[in-house]
Order: C-alpha cells, then sequence, then structure tokens
C-alpha cells in the first residue's frame, strides 16, 4: 500500500507557543485515519497544515508523495478536501448549489459548470442521502442534514483524500453513526483516503483503521485501535479515570469514564 501523507520532524507555533512539535508519521491511501487528543492538543492545527490552509514552519509534508510546497491551490483543491467543524454560511444557498461548489476547481476561467460537473454533484448528493434536499436553503437543514450536505461538497470536489474536523460534533447519536458510516462507505466504495479529527475516543476504536493520540502537540501514540487505546496512553494524554476493556459487539476497545462521584467505590480503581 502506497502513503498518502507523510509527515516528518513537523512544528508549528502560534506567537511564542508551540502548537505541533517535532511530530513524524505517515498515512497509507486507503486508510480511515482519525486523530484523537484532548482539547488543545494541536488536532485542528494539524489537520489545517495537513489540508494547506496553514503552512507548516518547520519539518517536511508530502501529499502523495510530492512536497505540499509543489501544488497549486488547484491542484491541491483537486488531491484533499476539507470539511471544517463550523462552516459559516452568509447568504441562502440551496443544498444544490452549496454541492456544486465543489466543482470549483474543475471549472474553466467563465466558471460555468457543465454537465458532467451537474451530474457529479447529483452522484455527492445521493450518496450522502440529501439528494431530495436539493432545492432547500441550508438554513431550513437539521445539524446532521447540513453536515451531510458539506461531506457532499466535499466528495463532489472528486478529491483522494478528504479532511474531516470533528464531523459528529453536536450531533444526536443516530447522526453520528449514520456520518461515521457515510465515511466507511466512501473509503471502501471510492478509495478515499479518510482523515478525521474527533474527540469521541469510541467512534474512533470502532471505524479507524489507524489513530493518532496527540497531546500537548507531540504524539502519544500511533497505531491500530488496540495499540493506541491503552489505559497507560489514554491516562497520559487525558489525566482523568477511565476503563479499557473490550467492546461487546468486536474486537476493538471500548472506553468508560469513571466520574469521580464513582471513583472511591469503583472495584477498578489503582
Amino acid at each position: 500500500m502506497s502513503t498518502a501523507i507523510d509527515i516528518k520532524n513537523l512544528s508549528y507555533s502560534y506567537g511564542n507557543g508551540p502548537v505541533l512539535k517535532d511530530i513524524s508519521f505517515s498515512i497509507q491511501k486507503g486508510d480511515f485515519f482519525i486523530i484523537i487528543g484532548p482539547n488543545g492538543s494541536g488536532k485542528t492545527t494539524l489537520l489545517k497544515t495537513i489540508s494547506g490552509i496553514i503552512k507548516p514552519q518547520r519539518g517536511q509534508l508530502e501529499i502523495l508523495g510530492q512536497s505540499i510546497r509543489s501544488y497549486t491551490r488547484k491542484v491541491l483543491a483537486k488531491t484533499i478536501a476539507f470539511v471544517p467543524q463550523m462552516v459559516q454560511v452568509d447568504f441562502p444557498f440551496t443544498v444544490s448549489e452549496l454541492v456544486l461548489m465543489g466543482r470549483s476547481p474543475y471549472l474553466g476561467l467563465l466558471g460555468l459548470e457543465r454537465e458532467k460537473d451537474i451530474k457529479i454533484a447529483e452522484h455527492a448528493m445521493a450518496f450522502t442521502g440529501v439528494e431530495h434536499l436539493a432545492r432547500r436553503r441550508l438554513d431550513q437543514l437539521s445539524g446532521g442534514e447540513r453536515q451531510r450536505v458539506f461531506i457532499a461538497r466535499a466528495i463532489c470536489q472528486d478529491s483522494e483524500i478528504i479532511l474531516l474536523d470533528e464531523p459528529t460534533a453536536s450531533l444526536d447519536l443516530a447522526h453520528q453513526v449514520r456520518v461515521m458510516d457515510l465515511m466507511e462507505r466512501l473509503k471502501k466504495e471510492k478509495s478515499v483516503t479518510v482523515i478525521m479529527v474527533s474527540h469521541d475516543v469510541n467512534l474512533a476504536a470502532m471505524y479507524g483503521d489507524r489513530l493518532l493520540l496527540i497531546n500537548k502537540g507531540k504524539i502519544v501514540s500511533m497505531g491500530r485501535p488496540d495499540e493506541v487505546l491503552t489505559f497507560q496512553a489514554l491516562e497520559e494524554a487525558y489525566g482523568c479515570m477511565l476503563l479499557v476493556d473490550e467492546s461487546p459487539i468486536g474486537k476493538f476497545p471500548r472506553i468508560t469514564l469513571v466520574p469521580q462521584k464513582f471513583s472511591n467505590s469503583s472495584p477498578f480503581k489503582n
């Protein structure tokens, strides 16, 4: 399997405060790769660096075997699609209009969509299950519907790599699973490399092929879910009491937080 992303000695700082500290790792093509860690650990900064939104201050970043510095903005947009955590839409676009924006890197000087672009947008909406919302305005949608629309726009870019920053945040349980299942389908049916930031370690355990756990800008652990989601690694990163055992629905870890009110009586207290 070839490499989609290769990062060596990557560092980034805001002002005098380092956010990423000499990070090195690689992501294989076709992986569902999930980045986890506590608040302020550098997850979003890392994702924005991979997307090209911010430039690495030190280190090397290669995308599909080429330095990110060799990519033009247009070619990079054809290679990587990015779904940010919070998307502000100031105009009342319809769903179909917003999804078609994913074709922007492919349009000519006049910026006019061709029949091919419209067909790709229709396919992206069908793939994400929002085709029935095509004429609805974004401000008329629920949070889960809106998230799937922005994923449809990313799919419409026809990129080999898709980046998502906490796509399940603020969604109810059913919509969280629908989004994760959608990413799993995208990986399997379209061979897209999916790179996601998530706060939900249990979703990461269920869906991730490989996980990256970071804290304070440094890598704590990386590998398969059962290699990363250990009591020792999670306690080091999150600094709280928790239990790690095997999920009853599969051979992957299940993490249970132990609130302080139960910690004194817990039979698992260390």
